[in-house]
């Protein structure tokens, strides 16, 4: 009588065995891949390519910084650079401060 009911016990868990733990987790795992190729890749994908824009910056660059100062680049140095700006004035910011490339935009004072 006791086999007979372990038995049982057995043959009713096994159509739902491990397919059903498959099936429960495959949303979760779909999540998982969504979330990724839409928030982290891209993410991954941008911090690249500023990391590449701040090595390439080179002494005539025109630039813009995270406050907003258009300026050009007059020198190079390990952890910052010395902008010019309009009306001839040169500022030291960290490299760390620069937003974007401006090919236009600035005044004809700071070519």
């Amino acid at each position: 009588m006791q086999t007979n009911f372990i038995l049982l016990q057995a043959a009713a868990a096994a159509p739902g065995g491990m397919m059903g733990s498959i099936t429960s987790f495959l949303p979760l795992v779909l999540i998982v891949v969504v979330f990724y190729f839409f928030m982290i890749r891209p993410q991954m994908k941008k911090q690249k390519e500023a990391k590449k824009f701040m090595a390439e910056i080179k002494k005539g660059d025109k630039i813009i910084t995270i406050g907003g100062i258009h300026g050009k680049i007059a020198e190079v140095s390990e952890t910052t650079f010395i902008i010019e700006v309009e009306g001839g004035n040169r500022l030291k910011i960290s490299k760390t401060a620069v937003s974007m490339d401006n090919s236009v935009g600035i005044s004809a004072e700071t070519k």
